[in-house]
């Protein structure tokens, strides 16, 4: 009985060291954070106001032409702050200042 616990202890240990160890191919960028993606952002915080092709909905207006009518510093200022029925901080911080360089883009 000893002699098959300790063979199970040892294969058991043999078999998670075999499994174990991680990935030895890393980059240099791991730890490093993504930039956020401004589109994927306004498309999950902007589209039940403003419309599932940010085409404008009731009082909100459309987003898919805004680079033409408002700057990159513009569309942050109402990101930030809002403006009419829009509530301020819909998004913050930097995945705020991504939407508003991808909406800027929009023309």
């Amino acid at each position: 009985m000893k002699k098959a616990m300790l063979t199970l202890v040892f294969g058991s240990a043999i078999f998670l060291a075999a499994c174990g160890g991680g990935d030895k191919t890393a980059t240099k960028d791991e730890g490093k954070t993504a930039a956020p993606d401004g589109e994927t952002i306004a498309m999950k915080s902007c589209i039940s106001c403003h419309g599932g092709e940010l085409q404008g909905q009731g009082n909100a207006p459309a987003l898919k032409d805004v680079g033409s009518r408002l700057s990159e510093t513009e569309i942050l200022n109402v990101i930030e702050n809002g403006k009419n029925g829009m509530p301020p901080n819909v998004v913050k911080g930097e995945d705020a200042e991504a939407v508003a360089k991808w909406l800027a883009s929009q023309k």
